[in-house]
């Protein structure tokens, strides 16, 4: 990372040494920032002008985190399901609390789970492995309070409204109503925003430095926060960073905040994003000794916005661990970021936003919406049409696009559910198809 001037001026985004990184200059995986050019629209379109500056946050926070933890336990037990039948029901949330693990829900599979052998596992591999932590593998209690899904709900979800017209997709209604959101930017690789992006990365280096020896005197829990200046839709500078990290006690604050500094902002903040002006705030509080469970009940779904945009985008409500694929509020949002990012990728726009909408016991959406703001050459209209022709988002059609019914969850459960390789949500796979549509509707 490279410390340069600070230089706000009109000319902030063509003067050398402004702050801003392009593209090939000090970058780092997924934070690449695109390199500015005209907004490319439709005749008439509203354009995305945005005031000269404003500053723009998001947050994320460390797998020991209590609500975290809690998501990690409910897609652990998702996992161990599934991995025994594919085509189980769950919906497992989980409560922490000093000294306590309470898993709750609802559950329908084939096959016996060691649900207890699962939570300690899982509160292990996060590290809370000493009981003066106040919460711990090995002495905590686990409490287990399962039961069978609804048969009301099973009778939607098993055979949908539209089964009668007897195409296999139609088979499975959504699991509930509601409405799911996707989004795509282009101003990093990853086709996320640049704010939730660093912040993860952040939590992500936290942990890192913890796990392997670097910083021996870190715990689990931990959170991130960052201030992005943005001119006009150009990320800019980092404006602020926030890290709180617990600690062991009799740590020096000095030097905690040294070596978060050199340790975990710099190998993951790109050069130029940091200059003279930007403000760091390391564990501002001066302590961070009580954490976890201990100090703060951990619950599951309670960091929807870490978990997806960070407040970039809308989100519907509903959380997405411990939920099997028939559960739309998972599996749609993934769709719904799976049509985004390749609508972006194939060049169709800039930014774009989409949203699903679900009957419980229906198999097709009720409604299908693209929002391009104005970063299209097409209308929302039209590009609502070519999602619609290109892509399937009846529930049965997503599983298998997907090929959601695998263990594939527990990873999910820290650092973001997007913006990261080796999701299958985040495949840019049709790109061609997306092209010949728009020509063809063009």
């Amino acid at each position: 990372m490279r410390r340069i001037p600070c230089r706000e001026s009109s000319a902030l985004n063509r003067t050398a040494g402004c702050g801003r990184v392009c593209a090939g200059s000090g970058s780092i995986s997924g934070l690449r920032l695109r390199r500015d050019r005209p907004v490319r629209a439709r005749r008439g379109a509203r354009i995305w002008r945005l005031p000269v500056q404003r500053r723009i946050s998001a947050e994320s926070v460390t797998e020991g985190h209590p609500d975290k933890l809690a998501d990690r336990i409910s897609d652990a037990v998702l996992d161990a399901i599934l991995a025994h039948d594919p085509d189980a029901r769950v919906a497992a949330e989980t409560l922490l609390t000093t000294g306590l693990a309470l898993v709750a829900g609802e559950i329908r599979c084939s096959g016996y789970v060691d649900l207890q052998r699962i939570v300690r596992d899982t509160v292990r591999e996060v590290g809370y492995v000493d009981a003066s932590f106040g919460f711990d593998a090995d002495y905590s209690s686990v409490l287990i309070a399962i039961n069978e899904q609804s048969a009301d709900i099973a009778l939607g979800v098993d055979k949908a409204l539209d089964s009668t017209s007897g195409h296999r997709f139609d088979r499975i209604g959504a699991g509930d109503q509601g409405l799911m959101f996707g989004y795509a930017t282009d101003e990093t690789d990853a086709l996320m925003p640049l704010p939730i992006t660093l912040a993860h990365r952040l939590t992500q280096r936290l942990a890192d430095v913890r796990k392997d020896g670097t910083l021996p005197y870190l715990r689990p829990d931990g959170k991130a926060q960052v201030t992005v200046l943005y001119d006009g839709d150009a990320p800019i500078r980092l404006d602020t960073v926030v890290v709180s990290a617990q600690h062991a006690d009799g740590v020096d604050m000095e030097t905690l905040h040294r070596d978060v500094v050199r340790l975990v902002v710099e190998p993951v903040v790109p050069d130029g994003m940091v200059t003279d002006a930007t403000r760091f705030y390391i564990n501002p509080t001066g302590r961070f000794v009580l954490g976890g469970p201990q100090a703060d009940a951990g619950l599951t779904g309670r960091k929807i916005i870490v978990d997806t945009y960070g407040g970039a985008a809308p989100h519907g409500g509903g959380a997405f661990s411990g939920k099997d694929p028939t559960k739309v509020d998972r599996s749609a949002s993934y769709y719904a970021r799976y049509i985004a990012k390749n609508v972006v990728a194939a060049g169709l726009a800039r930014r774009c936003q989409v949203q699903l909408a679900y009957a419980i016991g229906v198999a097709q959406p009720v409604g299908v919406y693209v929002d391009a703001f104005g970063t299209s050459r097409l209308s929302d209209e039209t590009l609502s049409r070519i999602v619609w022709e290109v892509f399937d988002a009846r529930p049965a059609s997503i599983i298998e696009q997907l090929d959601l019914q695998r263990p594939i969850y527990v990873p999910t459960s820290s650092y973001g559910h997007f913006g990261r390789d080796g999701f299958p949500w985040e495949e840019t796979d049709r790109v061609e198809q997306l092209r010949a549509e728009a020509n063809h509707q063009g």
